[in-house]
Parts: structure tokens; sequence; C-alpha cells
């Protein structure tokens, strides 16, 4: 096997060659195609749908009724965004089989119901789909989901003068590709734990309490007899009602001074996730936008954003498979925990 100074060479001299005739060919070089509108079907009624005279980048494709939806979606590949009107008066079944043609179709998806349907609606839809859900809505949350959905759509080049020599320009960089992924084992570098975000683990020692773990682990959330509870429960009961009282004061701001000049719900639902995670406790979806204390659709693209980066994970309920709950991934509990451990210093 090659030593890591020799493939280090490697890696630099293949980077130099490839960077040196990637150049395109001059007839093509050149500005791209403007962007085009993202087509849109709207699923309900014709009345209910958003007004797109202010969004250029988004055009009406078709208003449909949900029952039809799947079959329409299924046959049209062209279609970018789903908005789906009233998805809590949609049978659960027609909105599994809109979510199963969506996902076949790479389509993205805006859903509107109400906050006391939400848990139901999340459950159905999977957590690989890009959806954007709006409780409550106004013109401006429409405004942003439209934009958070559309997607850019260019005219594709197709390089006919496509050569030998650009054949082996590719073979190039896969080689420089594999090259460096044998250069990170050799150098012992490891990537972070999946499902954890970066920075919340320092040590190394502490990435190898978690390795391999995408999900949280699965807890008990049964009460035991406070005479059987071991110490350690003690301390969690404890712990979680400083979170508790650091949540209430935080409410408390609201009696004196409006209740946007401290919004920060990113850190409110940590809070409140862990003094659950402390007690036992699952936080549902719509339990969570309620800690959040922001309007119920802000509150769920931060639980998007929060989820995507690794903090949050969904977990199914066990007694129920129609609702999900949102925990905390397990960086993000550790990170909290010498956070506290800090403050109790």
């Amino acid at each position: 096997m090659m030593d890591l100074q020799s493939l280090e060479t490697s890696a630099f001299l293949l980077n130099g060659f490839a960077a040196e005739h990637d150049e395109p060919p001059e007839a093509l070089r050149g500005p791209f195609p403007e962007a085009v509108a993202s087509p849109l079907l709207f699923v309900g009624l014709s009345g209910d749908c958003p007004n797109l005279a202010s969004f250029a980048d988004v055009r009406l494709a078709k208003t449909i009724s949900a029952p039809l939806a799947a079959n329409y979606i299924r046959k049209t590949a062209t279609l970018d965004i789903v908005w789906l009107a009233a998805a809590d008066a949609v049978e659960s079944e027609t909105l599994a089989d809109i979510c199963a043609a969506v996902e076949v179709q790479g389509c993205n998806l805006v859903f509107e119901t109400r906050l006391s349907a939400l848990d139901q609606i999340v459950a159905v839809i999977p957590a690989s789909l890009n959806a954007q859900f709006l409780v409550d809505a106004d013109a401006t949350d429409r405004l942003v989901a439209l934009a958070a959905a559309r997607r850019a759509r260019h005219g594709v080049l197709h390089d006919i003068a496509r050569d030998d020599a650009m054949e082996r320009i590719d073979r190039l960089q896969e080689e420089v590709a594999r090259i460096s992924r044998l250069l990170g084992e050799l150098a012992g570098q490891r990537g972070g734990l999946p499902g954890t975000p970066m920075g919340f683990v320092s040590r190394a020692e502490d990435l190898a309490d978690h390795a391999g773990q995408v999900r949280a682990p699965t807890r008990d959330f049964a009460a035991m007899p406070r005479s059987f509870v071991p110490e350690d429960r003690t301390l969690d009961r404890q712990r979680a009602k400083a979170v508790r009282r650091m949540l209430r004061q935080r409410r408390m701001r609201e009696q004196y001074f409006p209740a946007d000049l401290f919004a920060d719900p990113a850190w409110d639902m940590l809070l409140d996730l862990y003094a659950a995670r402390l007690e036992r406790q699952p936080v549902s979806v719509s339990s969570l936008c309620i800690a959040a204390a922001v309007p119920a659709t802000t509150a769920l693209r931060w639980i998007k954003t929060m989820t995507d980066a690794g903090l949050f994970l969904r977990e199914d309920d066990p007694q129920d498979g129609r609702r999900i709950f949102i925990a905390l991934a397990e960086g993000a509990c550790d990170a909290l925990a010498r956070y506290f451990e800090a403050l109790e210093e």
C-alpha cells in the first residue's frame, strides 16, 4: 500500500492536472438561460388558491380535488410544487397516496392545516419529503412557503463535443476523491456522528460513546414509583425543574415587554425538549409549536431547520402509529447537559 506522503503527492498532482483541463470549450461558455417559473398543482377548491400574481417565479399548473391528485401527479413529470389546502380534511389514505406520488416525482409540498390536526398530518408525511407546513397562515407566510418550495429550472446543456480527454478528466477526479478518502482513513480522521450537528461534541472520546447512532435510544416514558427512583432520577427531576423555571421566566418577560422583542424559538424548543427528556415525557409536534411561543407556521419552520441540522429527531409513537414525537439528538442533549453543569458551577 502507498504511504501517506505518496498519496498526498498523487492527490496534489491529479488535482492540478484536472484544474488545467476542465475549462469548457469556448463555444460552450456563456450565460445560462434564465430560470423559468415553477409549476404548482393546487389541491383543493379554486377559491382557496393563493394569489400568485406577486410571485413571478411560480405559476399555477392546475387546480384539482384531493381524490384525483395522486394520479395526476404520477402522470405529470414537470410539477415542482404540490399545494394541499385543508390537509386535515383529506382522508388519511388519500393523503398517504398523494405523498407517495410526490415522493416518486420529487416534488416539494406545501400543507395547510389546523393546529389541532397537526400531529396527525405530520405522522402521515415521510421525513424524506421536502414539506412546508402552514397553520393559520397569512399572505406573508404563504409567500415564504412558496419561496422555500420552488426550484429553479434552467436549460440543460448537452455537451456534444465531449471527447476522450473529458472522460479522462472525470476518471481523474474520481481517483482524487478516492485518494482523499483513503488519506482521511490513514490520518485517522473521523466524520461527525450521524444525526449530530458539528460543534456540539468537542472531544474524540465523547464521539466513541455514541458511535454509529442515528436516532435517540428508545426510552420508557412510564413513570417509576417514587420510592424506587434511583439517585440519578432525582438529579434529573431537579434539573428539569430548573429548566422549566427558566422557561417560565422567559414567558414572564412578555408581561412587561412586547413578545416579539425577545423571540427565540430555537432556544425555547431546545429547553422544552431537554426538560421533557429529563422528565421521561414525549413531546408531540403541536406541543413543541406551543412551547416555541411563536406562530405555529414559524415554529414548524424552525422544527424543520433544527431537524435538518441534526439537533432534533423524529420518533414514532409506540402506542399510536398515526403520531410522531420530536426528541433531542444525543449530541444536542449532551451539549445542553454541559451547559447547565457550567451554570451550576
